[in-house]
């Protein structure tokens, strides 16, 4: 009998293999991310997501230290909360 333990879903990204982006120093991406997220939601969207999300994670936040170093991505959810706040502040931008 093998004693073997299968690892179940889906693959790690690789943390070596990012985009440099001026200015952006924690958050971590693929390039080939990047380029859905700018297909997906706009340049201007996906520029201050960045900004946004790398002032969180430079902040000392106990919660942001645990995903300093790691793969992103997942943060850039159509539901979740780094998008939302962006189209916000954007929006509010906008109208001052």
């Amino acid at each position: 009998m093998n004693n073997q333990k299968r690892k179940v879903g889906r693959p790690k990204q690789d943390s070596k293999i990012r985009i440099l982006i001026p200015g952006i120093t924690q958050v971590i991406i693929t390039p080939e991310q990047y380029q859905k997220l700018i297909i997906q939601y706009g340049e201007n969207i996906v520029s201050f997501s960045l900004k946004l999300l790398d002032d969180w994670l430079n902040s000392s936040s106990p919660v942001a230290n645990k995903y300093v170093g790691k793969n992103n991505y997942a943060f850039f959810r159509s539901d979740g909360w780094l998008i939302n706040e962006a189209i916000r502040k954007l929006k509010c931008n906008q109208a001052d």
